[in-house]
């Protein structure tokens, strides 16, 4: 049988997509377009009876998303569907309801134009931004929007959805990827929207496999027509072949297999054949994939995302909320640690202070951000150090390229623990603070750094991103994203051996530590912690289990001495071969 890549490559019906939710599906397809709403913008010849209409407006829109929330809590974490309560809170605005009020009763026009002329301003102020995380934010909104114009206009959402088909849509809201949920929607594919957008994450709470941002979608696929989904590789084949059918086919039994038998290795520790054992964490962005991380296996969570907590509440959380959060999580993870890094905010990720630059990317971002807004900054450490009580807890800072930079937070740190012993307060008096080491600066200078900090984490998203120089969401250069690049593979060795010279524990949470492939390259670099999704954790302990320690440092070292990423893959993929390990790439 031909290999994925081949079987991709000569495939003219295909398009392509982000990667949001895994998984494979092959059903019909459901092509949902909203109806468009058109806006009356006359005149009013009754005032009270127009605010009126908005106001009962304003209640059956309160009363469809309280709904479409209970419904969300049934389905997926309370984490998760919070984003419907973060919609409500919304309609309850007062300063935005009474807004639209003072607009009607002066300008006496139909509530609609003036709702729809009043949100689109906060809409706008988000697209302009140049923010993923806001312009999908924006679409949030748009909801809203038109949920309580549809309601002024008496207007019923509608869906003609039959059960087991593939939504294929323009975009999709949260609330629509909720509603089609209840027809047991195999798959869902859009044209517009990114990883984080709301949608994204409803699907992969609901277990949906999603490929979304393909630009054209609804344009090359027709109602009726049968799809193949790919979630794992963000790819959508159109009316497959016989031979794309049957490739997917087997590849969708093998997955099922293999999780089945997956499932036995849980209480197995992940140990090489010649009885090196490695440990494996498990990186999370909000408190509900905690369930993952205890089924599938995981020794403690290397990496818990904060930022992920304002992109559920719209808003940087107080101290007794960030508390709340980091304690419920280390007692739930207990005795098994927990890494909490600080907001790793600016550049592509999340953006909520009010300052725009140039070029965020180089700019005010991660650690630099977080000096320089020092509240902010000890607000978050204040509320990690109380929920350190059970000696669980580790604090990480990331983005970090200066010893300065360690020293100045070092400092903030301590300052901190002194209001608490003022305070009476517990804590863990010896929490343990670590670095994130992404940017090539800090890979030169490891050793010195590690130095000044108690563990090494190795962030491979963004040091492969700028020792490359590459924009990895940029199209036009993605191809040059290349993790098995040597200069790559000689900047993770550097890091490894000089944080070991420095006697500092060094782990990856990047996601080049869920790439199967990369996992007996990185053991036989000498790498004793892998940090990664908790799906993907039976995967890697199946592959460790299946390898031998003595031949993975002797295949680390022939990848060192290679000169270009064709050569490396290629040294892969024949230890793979050679010592008969199913590797997951193969199968999803």
């Amino acid at each position: 049988m031909k290999s994925f890549k081949q079987i991709f490559k000569e495939a003219e019906n295909k398009i392509t997509g982000i990667a949001a939710a895994p998984g494979i599906v092959i059903s019909k397809v459901y092509l949902f377009t909203k109806e468009k709403l058109d806006i009356n913008d006359s005149e009013i010849l009754d005032i009270e009876i127009a605010i009126q209409n908005f106001d009962e407006a304003l209640s059956k829109s309160k009363k469809e998303l309280d709904k479409i929330f209970a419904i969300a809590k049934e389905k997926m974490d309370k984490t998760r569907a919070a984003i419907f309560e973060a919609q409500l809170m919304i309609l309850d605005d007062p300063i935005l309801i009474e807004n639209i009020k003072n607009r009607v009763r002066k300008e006496k026009r139909q509530p609609e134009y003036i709702v729809n002329d009043e949100i689109s301003k906060y809409q706008h102020l988000m697209i302009v931004a140049h923010e993923q995380y806001m312009n999908e934010r924006a679409n949030d909104i748009e909801d809203i929007k038109n949920r309580i114009i549809r309601n002024l206009q008496k207007k019923r959402w509608q869906s003609r959805i039959t059960n087991d088909l593939i939504v294929v849509s323009d975009s999709l809201t949260p609330a629509d990827t909720i509603l089609l949920s209840r027809c047991n929607v195999k798959g869902f594919v859009t044209d517009h929207g990114g990883l984080t957008s709301h949608a994204a994450i409803v699907s992969r709470s609901l277990d949906i496999p999603a490929v979304v941002g393909t630009h054209n979608a609804t344009k090359k696929i027709k109602d009726g027509d049968v799809i193949i989904v790919d979630g794992f590789h963000g790819y959508v084949i159109i009316n497959p072949t016989d031979e794309q059918l049957e490739f997917f086919k087997t590849k969708v039994d093998h997955l099922a297999e293999l999780q089945k038998s997956l499932k036995e290795l849980k209480d197995q520790p992940a140990e090489t054949k010649d009885g090196k054992e490695i440990t494996l964490l498990a990186n999370v962005d909000v408190t509900g994939e905690i369930d993952l991380v205890i089924t599938n296996g995981a020794k403690g969570i290397g990496l818990y995302r904060t930022e992920q907590i304002l992109e559920e509440h719209g808003e940087f959380p107080s101290e007794s909320e960030q508390i709340k959060i980091y304690t419920n999580l280390a007692t739930r993870i207990y005795p098994s640690p927990l890494t909490i890094r600080a907001f790793d905010i600016g550049g592509d990720k999340f953006k909520f202070l009010s300052f725009t630059e140039p070029n965020p990317f180089l700019g005010l971002r991660g650690i630099r951000l977080l000096l320089e807004n020092e509240k902010l900054f000890k607000t978050q450490i204040r509320a990690v150090l109380q929920s350190s009580v059970h000696k669980n807890i580790l604090f990480m800072l990331p983005m970090v390229t200066t010893i300065s930079e360690i020293k100045k937070s070092m400092s903030i740190i301590s300052a901190c623990k002194e209001e608490l012993r003022a305070e009476k307060i517990p804590f863990d008096r010896n929490i343990k603070i670590g670095i994130m080491i992404e940017v090539p600066s800090a890979a030169v200078m490891t050793f010195e750094l590690a130095t000044y900090t108690d563990f090494i984490s190795i962030g491979t998203n963004d040091l492969i991103q700028y020792l490359m120089a590459v924009d990895r969401g940029n199209d036009l250069v993605s191809d040059l994203y290349q993790e098995f690049h040597p200069s790559v593979i000689r900047t993770l060795h550097h890091i490894i051996k000089e944080s070991a010279r420095a006697n500092k524990t060094v782990s990856i949470c990047g996601e080049m530590a869920a790439d199967t492939l990369a996992i007996p390259l990185l053991i036989g670099m000498g790498l004793p912690i892998l940090s990664l999704s908790p799906t993907t954790i039976p995967y890697a302990k199946r592959i460790i289990r299946s390898i031998s320690y003595q031949k993975a440092k002797t295949l680390a070292d022939e990848c060192l001495a290679c000169s270009t990423e064709k050569e490396i893959t290629e040294k892969l993929e024949r230890f793979f071969t050679e010592n008969s390990i199913t590797r997951t790439r193969n199968i999803i």
